[in-house]
């Protein structure tokens, strides 16, 4: 009577459906996928590793590049400093149209440039020689660029004076051939 009465007051649903029953493969199955899933993970965590070391190392080949070239463009800015030294300066200090007293401004002025830039590469000299207070590559070559921009200030600086001081020869070579040109009236 008591199961009758059950059966009543159940769905027809409910009373159809018997005792549940648990697969043991598919447990093992969702076990062994996790450990793979696992597994996967940390591989997955050893290549970001490996692949942040690998953005460091290419960080670090990049500063010391720019490093490089930053000194090969200074070496360059140099090397045409004294180019200009050599050719133009010895030919307005040889013009006959620069005074006496000019000749001493002249050799300050370049000689205070060519001073600039000698203490600019003994300190490249120093920073990449040493430590330098345990900077960076990325601090030093910051610092070897601004170097670079500084001797390419002297380079145009240099060329600027020599165009003036050409110019100033030339006004004088052309005010003197005026003045002294023979009149035929």
């Amino acid at each position: 009577m008591i199961a009758m009465a059950i059966a009543l007051l159940l769905p027809a649903r409910a009373a159809c459906q018997g005792m549940p029953t648990y697969d043991n493969t598919n447990f093992i199955s969702l076990v062994k996928q996790l450990i793979e899933s696992g597994k996967q993970t940390a591989n997955i965590i050893k290549t970001v590793q490996f692949l942040k070391t690998q953005k460091e190392n290419i960080e670090k080949v990049n500063d010391v590049v720019r490093q490089l070239k930053a000194v090969r463009e200074i070496g360059r800015n140099n090397q045409r400093l004294i180019q200009v030294l050599q050719s133009d300066l010895r030919d307005i200090l040889d013009s006959p149209y620069i005074k006496p007293d000019e000749v001493a401004r002249v050799s300050e002025s370049f000689t205070a440039i060519v001073e600039n830039s000698l203490d600019t590469m003994d300190f490249i000299d120093e920073i990449l020689s040493s430590d330098y207070l345990k900077m960076s590559d990325a601090e030093r070559a910051e610092i070897l660029k601004e170097k670079e921009l500084e001797s390419r200030e002297m380079v145009s600086n240099i060329k600027t004076k020599t165009r003036r001081y050409k110019d100033i020869i030339s006004f004088r070579k052309m005010q003197d051939k005026i003045n002294n040109r023979e009149t035929e009236y």
